[in-house]
């Protein structure tokens, strides 16, 4: 009698992989290893993906980052030029000669102020 005993029939593959030439020329090896190994390789292919996603992102960031860098630069220096031109305006010589070439009767106060009190209270 010819009884198989069934814990030897799980331990033997279903299909024999035989190695040679003609299946490693002809592409059959290759078509078993893919076929078993397909989750993997979509898994594999889906990370990569993710990859070169992440990082065409991080690079767009990262040129936004040096442009707005550089436009905030230009304004800083912009409000300093602005700042510097209004500070020299506004200083005492040069209001006096607007004033004169205006021609008004203007003239700086030679005396210095001074407070008057209210005597009723």
């Amino acid at each position: 009698m010819n009884a198989t005993n069934p814990s030897q029939e799980k331990t033997q593959p279903q299909e024999a992989i035989r190695v040679s030439w003609k299946s490693v020329l002809g592409g059959e090896l290759l078509v078993r290893l893919m076929r078993r190994q397909t989750g993997m390789i979509i898994l594999v292919v889906l990370f990569i993906i993710l990859y070169i996603d992440n990082r065409y992102s991080s690079q767009q960031e990262m040129i936004e980052i040096d442009r707005l860098k550089k436009e905030l630069t230009d304004i800083k220096y912009d409000a300093l030029t602005v700042s510097s031109e209004l500070t020299e305006r506004s200083r005492q010589s040069r209001i006096e000669e607007y004033i004169s070439a205006e021609g008004t009767p203007l003239e700086t106060a030679t005396t210095p102020p001074y407070l008057i009190k209210d005597t009723d209270k």
